[in-house]
This record gives C-alpha cells, sequence and structure tokens, in this order.
C-alpha cells in the first residue's frame, strides 16, 4: 500500500478529519493535501473541511478512494472496518492511537492490505525525502558523466 503514496493522484479517505487544529484529523488533513494527494475528508459532524467537502460517510463519497486512513478512537474504527470490508474496500490505514488488535485480527482474517503501526505523514515525508534524494543523485551523475565527457572531448580536439 505504501507504494500508493508515490502516486499523487492516489485518493485518501480521511475519516475522522477535523476543523479542530488541535486535532491529528486536521494536522494530517493539511500535510496530505499541501503534498498533493487528492484527500477527501469523511466525519458526520462536518460539512466541510479547509473548504473541502466533507462526507458524513465513506459511502457517501460516490467513488472508492485507494486508501482509507482512519484516525478516530479504536472502536469506532473496527465497527466502520467491519461494514467496509462487506463494500469490497482493501487498503486500511490506522493513525496511531487508532488501531487496536481486534481491528488487525479482523483485517488478516479478511486478507485485507493494512498498516498499523505508523502514520502516514511519516511515510509521505521518507518518500518526499528519498525522492528528492534521487533527483540530486541524478543531477550529481549528469554533471560528473557531462565533465568527464567535455574533458575527453577536449583532450581529443588539442
Amino acid at each position: 500500500m505504501i507504494e500508493l503514496l508515490e502516486d499523487k493522484n492516489t485518493s485518501i479517505a480521511l475519516i475522522g478529519a477535523s476543523n479542530d487544529p488541535s486535532k491529528y484529523g486536521n494536522k494530517i488533513f493539511i500535510d496530505l493535501t499541501n503534498k498533493g494527494f487528492h484527500v477527501i475528508p469523511v466525519n458526520k459532524k462536518e460539512d466541510f473541511i479547509q473548504n473541502t467537502k466533507c462526507y458524513k460517510s465513506v459511502e457517501d463519497i460516490g467513488v472508492k478512494p485507494n486508501i482509507l486512513n482512519f484516525v478516530v478512537p479504536p472502536q469506532i474504527g473496527y465497527e466502520m472496518t467491519k461494514d467496509l470490508i462487506i463494500l469490497g474496500f482493501n487498503n486500511f490505514w490506522y493513525q496511531p492511537g487508532a488501531e487496536s488488535e481486534s481491528t488487525s485480527l479482523l483485517l488478516k482474517e479478511n486478507n485485507k492490505d493494512y498498516i498499523d503501526d505508523n502514520g502516514i505523514c511519516f511515510f509521505s515525508i521518507m518518500l518526499n525525502f528519498f525522492a528528492t534524494r534521487l533527483i540530486l543523485v541524478s543531477m550529481f551523475t549528469f554533471i560528473a558523466f557531462s565533465s568527464v565527457f567535455v574533458f575527453q572531448t577536449l583532450i581529443q580536439t588539442v
């Protein structure tokens, strides 16, 4: 599932998105949208999160998000997960504090792809970090080879 974060077209339903800046549902929403991800907020108490339409449930979204990211209490996440498995969702991600042993067991029994031990923001930061390093290494490699080519050309013309 982590490979889905390499594609900015990946849609992420953030279950428990919030307008409260002190809550992780707000911090995660802002972080992921600032990184260019298509984040779909889900919270039955909100109409909009940061000027983005908020859905009352995942079923209301209309399209199937690639990743379901949970930032809700474990017992709420467990009940929602049971229903979402029945609806055919496959990629579940639980923020620290949203995971539970019973949810993990349910997902494992149903052969679903899930992450329940790391936050999504950490992985998106790491992907950006490695992508930046790869670009820099490619640039330096190009400069190095270009310099060698120019040097060899100069030697051959002298």
